[in-house]
């Protein structure tokens, strides 16, 4: 069954892995030490489980082919995974600060900190291991929902290290209050951290350009033609998930013969898959001596014709 999958889900799966066994050994700390800070950590990892979960489906739906109703692929499939993830992380902020606020005004005393926090800290290391593996795939493949995943992962294991430290302050200096200002601090941090994320997910759902790296390349593949007396422009490039998408007005002598524009056209395509990787790109060939040409560049048609 898992051969099926491509290598984004099958890392996803991992990370659904990671989070459940997390999950209960922050949990499990939370019950020896009686530490609400370290109960903040367990309900993060319960974010953490959710994530995966979306994840994988997000991942799973963004495989899918392109179909009659979905041309374009499915790769947007994958900004679900973020906004939902967003979504959860502000639930758990919430519930981290209803469980927090009544210990700040009654603290309490530990009960067995050091068992708690000897399982917290194997918790973290799970998650780093998880957390890179994740960010690598990730970024090999360019997928959104393992990188948000790996992201949110590897600031769980910071979100951990400094609930370590402050239960161990508690623990050795006897200042309960510290205990549930750890805990409304993390809940700050995830209030960024899901809002962070819902950004991730709504520049994407609204087609944002290519960064400025991969416009570069693109760039220098085009000026290599410019000085061979091709132009360009109306240039636009998008993003969805893992698949990028380019158009352009290429613009050459009129009188040039369809095949010799096609296999110009067929030539750039080419070279630009070469230099940015796989892309789906769309041409659109004009003659260079048309000044109406120049300024075709317009996204939308209307049903007016040019005199």
């Amino acid at each position: 069954m898992l051969g099926g999958l491509g290598a984004p889900a099958r890392y996803a799966l991992l990370s659904v892995a990671a989070a459940g066994l997390t999950m209960l050994l922050k949990f499990v700390a939370w019950h020896y030490s009686g530490s609400v800070g370290l109960l903040s950590d367990a309900l993060e990892s319960l974010v953490n489980l959710g994530a995966g979960l979306a994840a994988f489906a997000s991942l799973r739906w963004a495989a899918m082919p392109p179909d009659d109703e979905h041309a374009y692929g499915h790769g947007k499939a994958e900004y679900f995974s973020s906004g939902f993830e967003g979504a959860l992380i502000f639930i758990a902020a919430l519930g981290i600060c209803y469980a927090a606020l009544p210990r700040l005004l009654h603290p309490q005393p530990l009960e067995q900190p050091g068992i708690g926090l000897a399982i917290s800290v194997l918790a973290a290391v799970v998650n780093l291991v998880v957390a890179r593996l994740l960010l690598q795939v990730g970024r090999r493949h360019r997928s959104p929902a393992l990188i948000a995943d790996g992201r949110h992962l590897m600031s769980d294991v910071w979100t951990t290290a400094g609930i370590v430290v402050a239960v161990a302050l508690v623990a050795l200096t006897g200042w309960l209050v510290l205990d549930a200002l750890v805990a409304i601090a993390v809940a700050g941090y995830l209030l960024w951290t899901g809002y962070h994320l819902l950004g991730v997910a709504g520049r994407g759902l609204m087609d944002h350009a290519w960064p400025a790296d991969e416009r570069a390349a693109l760039d220098t593949v085009l000026e290599a033609y410019r000085k061979q007396g091709i132009d360009f422009h109306a240039i636009r490039t998008r993003t969805a998930g893992s698949r990028r998408f380019l158009t352009l007005h290429v613009l050459v002598p009129g009188a040039w013969s369809v095949q010799r524009g096609h296999d110009l056209v067929e030539g750039i395509e080419h070279e630009i898959a070469e230099r940015l990787g796989p892309l789906s790109v769309l041409t659109h060939l004009e003659p260079v001596e048309d000044p109406a040409a120049h300024d075709d560049e317009q996204l939308e048609r209307s049903a007016e014709r040019r005199g």
